[in-house]
């Protein structure tokens, strides 16, 4: 490319940039409820425009929006400022809201306590945490939950026991179902199920409920030590002996452990799942594809997808990735292709790894009209970051720049006939 035309190019970038910012503040400019906010938030890779549908959706919603909605979109703004690691930025945004009338609501302040955990900013945490009585904050299971919560969530396994057996006993309060859960989960990380094995114990001695969630988390700590038929006999104790009721959650797990193997034996534990009223979700339905692709079985896996549908179901990012990756395994790049099609409708992409190799199996059997169509798909959905990479990808695949100005409904259609 001549100096001349990379100068132009650039500029058209430039201008096209700085014309979609401003589309997308006017947007902003109406207020947004949290739906709205969750898909753009979702679809958003710029860390300063999260910010600014954050400001926009506070700013409408300041009396009618729940504790649970602005931790939510607190913790997605978060996780977009700390995937670019600006943590100066996020520790600037968490301490304004410590100015805010609302700050003496403990579900309020723990929420900034989770967030700083989401972004593995655990020393702010513990400073907020440990600020609660001279911001006039009351501290009870709520607050010590998100402490924890921010320990586990910054892979700080190892302080969670200290906490739970000194913090509540200093402030008055009792560890409730969901402190043990996080409890539990942090002596599964460690690699310590039989220590979560016995808080189980003590929960059930104290009269505490123990949760799917806390039964499935001992669950996969065993499997994933390699303890198989100790997590059997787990399952067993607790579900057969003891009248525990699994979830699709705790399902998932068993499903997760054995669907490298014999197809039965997945079909067999969806049926046990339908049989005991249970419904599986798409998270099972991978399982099961997965489990058609490893035995070479694409058309099955196929039948599987093609009927989620009709199942009630969506799927998520790992329904795509792992057929696309299948489907090029065999040589089905043009069927892969109209799975990725799909998966751009419902902004579940896949990875760039997987895509990677559908460009390439494009490529090599000569299906350009496809590879165009993706290309320009890719340069228009995917952040700068990754355009990076996509762009190295390009030049390798000896294609030049595409424009991405041009709207591609009418290539990507050519394509799919």
């Amino acid at each position: 490319m001549s100096s001349s035309i990379a100068l132009r190019h650039a500029r058209h970038l430039c201008t096209t940039t700085v014309a979609a910012a401003a589309a997308t503040a006017a947007k902003l400019s109406a207020p947004l409820s949290i739906s709205q906010t969750k898909s753009k938030l979702r679809h958003e890779y710029d860390p300063d425009m999260a910010l600014q549908i954050y400001s926009s959706f506070t700013s409408s919603n300041t009396h009618s929006s729940s504790a649970s909605s602005v931790r939510y979109a607190q913790e997605f703004t978060v996780r977009r400022l700390a995937k670019s690691h600006r943590f100066s930025d996020i520790e600037s945004f968490l301490e304004s809201h410590k100015t805010l009338p609302q700050i003496t609501e403990e579900a309020f302040l723990a929420s900034l306590i989770r967030s700083y955990g989401v972004a593995g900013m655990f020393e702010n945490a513990l400073k907020t945490f440990d600020e609660m009585n001279s911001l006039g904050t009351p501290r009870s299971s709520l607050s010590f939950n998100a402490l924890l919560t921010a320990c586990v969530h910054s892979k700080l396994f190892d302080r969670v026991p200290t906490y739970f057996s000194e913090i509540p006993a200093k402030n008055g309060f009792s560890p409730d179902k969901f402190s043990f859960g996080i409890l539990i989960k942090a002596y599964c990380e460690m690699g310590s199920p039989e220590m979560a094995i016995e808080k189980l114990s003590e929960m059930e001695e104290k009269g505490i409920e123990v949760t799917p969630v806390t039964f499935t988390t001992i669950l996969h700590g065993l499997y994933k030590k390699g303890r198989s038929e100790e997590a059997e006999r787990f399952w067993d104790e607790r579900v057969t002996k003891k009248g525990c009721v699994p979830d699709v959650g705790a399902y998932n797990v068993r499903l997760m452990h054995i669907h490298g193997g014999e197809v039965e034996g997945v079909t067999r534990l969806i049926d046990e799942m339908c049989n005991a009223g249970i419904k599986p979700d798409a998270i099972s339905y991978n399982y099961l594809m997965t489990c058609y692709c490893k035995n070479g079985m694409m058309d099955e896996a196929k039948k599987v997808y093609d009927e989620l549908g009709s199942k009630c179901c969506n799927p998520n990012t790992t329904t795509f990735r792992t057929l696309v990756f299948h489907l090029c395994e065999q040589g089905r790049y043009v069927t892969g292709y109209k799975v990725f099609k799909e998966s751009v409708k419902l902004h579940k992409i896949p990875d760039f790894n997987t895509l990677k190799y559908l460009a390439e199996g494009l490529a090599k059997n000569g299906h350009t009209n496809e590879l165009k169509a993706m290309i320009r798909t890719m340069n228009k959905k995917f952040p700068p970051n990754l355009l990076k990479a996509w762009g190295k990808l390009v030049e390798d695949l000896g294609l030049a720049p595409i424009d991405t100005s041009k709207v591609d409904s009418g290539e990507s259609e050519m394509a799919s006939t």
